[in-house]
C-alpha cells in the first residue's frame, strides 16, 4: 500500500474502517473514503487519520459523477458500500438501486478511469442454504432466497464480466457472519450481537429467535479487512474468496459466550424465527484464501467478544455522558 492512492466505498463503515486503519499503516500516499454516513460513522476513522491523510467524500455510489470523481487516479479501490440484509427485505427497490446499480456504477467508473485493482464485498448470502460443508467457494449460487443475496450474486457476475470485457484486475471475498468493535450501534437494522449485549446489560435476557440450532461461521472485521488487505497486495485477480473463520458457532453457543463474557447468569428466552436469511446452517472452506492469499482468520470468537463488549461499553458510555 506505500505510495498507493486507495479508494474505500463505505470506508466509515464497519468493515472499511477496519482496511483504512490497515491501509493508513503502510504509508498510502492518500486515502479517499466515500460514505453517506448513513451507517459509517466519521469517528470510526479516528486511527486512519492519525497516520495518514485521509479524505473524506460524503457522497452515495448511486451518484455516477462522484463514483466517476473519487476513482479517478486511483491504484486500489475496496468496494464495500452496501445495506444490510434486513433493510433490503423492507426496501427491495433500495437494495437494487444501492447494491446492483451503485455496484455498476463503481466497476464502470473504476474502468473508465484505468483503477489497478477493485476488492470487492461478495458475502456467504449468494449461496442460500448450502448443500454440502464446509462449503467451498465452488458451491452454487441457486438457492439464495433473499433481495440481498441475490444483488450479491449479480455482484459476482458483474465483476467477471468486467474483467472479461474490459480488462478489469479484482478480487470478490464472500463474507460470512461479521461481528466486531464499530458495530452499527444505532441504526435500526442493526446487528443481533447489538440487542443482546442492550438487553444484558438491562438486567434482561437475550432473544434468540428460532431454535437456536442455526450455526454461523462468525469472522471478526479485523481479520476480513486483512483479507481485503492480502487480496489487493496479490498477483491474484478474477478469483472469488470465502472470508471466514472455518469454525460453525450456533446462536446457542454464541448466546452462552456472550453472557460469561458478560459477567451475566441470565438464560436466553426464544422467540419464532425470523423469515429474512433463516439459514440454519453456515459453515466455510477456507483453504482456498489459506493457499492463495495467505489469509487465515487470527481472532477467536471469545477474545472478538470480549473486544467487542468493550468497545460497546465505551461507546455506549460516552453517548450517554454526552447526552448527561
Amino acid at each position: 500500500m506505500q505510495g498507493k492512492r486507495v479508494l474505500i466505498t463505505g470506508g466509515a463503515g464497519l468493515i472499511g474502517s477496519h482496511i483504512a486503519d490497515l491501509v493508513a499503516g503502510e504509508g498510502p500516499e492518500e486515502i479517499v473514503v466515500l460514505d453517506n454516513f448513513v451507517r459509517g460513522r466519521l469517528s470510526n476513522l479516528d486511527t486512519a487519520k492519525r497516520l495518514c491523510p485521509v479524505r473524506i467524500v460524503e457522497g452515495d455510489i448511486r451518484d455516477m459523477d462522484t463514483v466517476t470523481r473519487v476513482t479517478t487516479g486511483m491504484d486500489i479501490v475496496f468496494h464495500q458500500a452496501a445495506i444490510r440484509i434486513t433493510q433490503c427485505a423492507e426496501e427491495p427497490r433500495l437494495a437494487f438501486d444501492v447494491l446492483a446499480g451503485g455496484t455498476f456504477n463503481v466497476l464502470e467508473a473504476c474502468v473508465r478511469n484505468n483503477v489497478g485493482k477493485v476488492v470487492a464485498a461478495s458475502s456467504a448470502s449468494v449461496l442460500g442454504l448450502a448443500e454440502t460443508f464446509p462449503t467451498s467457494e465452488n458451491h452454487h449460487p441457486y438457492d439464495n432466497r433473499t433481495i440481498y443475496g441475490a444483488a450479491k450474486t449479480f455482484n459476482e457476475g458483474l465483476l467477471r464480466s468486467f474483467a472479461e470485457m474490459y480488462g478489469l484486475k479484482y478480487v470478490a471475498l464472500r463474507y460470512f457472519n461479521v461481528y466486531g468493535p464499530r458495530m452499527d450501534v444505532f441504526g435500526v437494522y442493526t446487528e443481533v450481537l447489538i440487542r443482546w449485549m442492550e438487553r444484558i446489560a438491562a438486567g434482561r435476557a437475550p432473544i434468540i429467535m428460532g431454535d437456536g440450532l442455526q450455526t454461523m461461521d462468525f469472522v471478526d472485521a479485523r481479520d476480513i479487512a486483512r483479507a481485503n488487505i492480502l487480496a489487493a497486495k496479490s498477483k491474484v485477480t478474477d478469483e472469488v474468496f470465502n472470508v471466514a473463520s472455518g469454525v460453525e458457532t450456533s446462536l446457542v453457543e454464541l448466546a452462552k459466550l456472550l453472557l460469561e463474557v458478560m459477567k451475566s447468569d441470565l438464560t436466553p428466552e426464544y422467540a419464532p424465527a425470523r423469515k429474512v436469511n433463516a439459514v440454519p446452517r453456515r459453515l466455510a472452506d477456507t483453504r482456498k484464501a489459506k493457499e492463495k492469499l495467505g489469509f487465515e482468520a487470527r481472532i477467536r470468537l471469545r477474545q472478538g467478544l470480549e473486544d467487542l463488549v468493550g468497545w460497546w461499553r465505551a461507546e455506549t458510555a460516552s453517548t450517554e455522558s454526552e447526552l448527561a
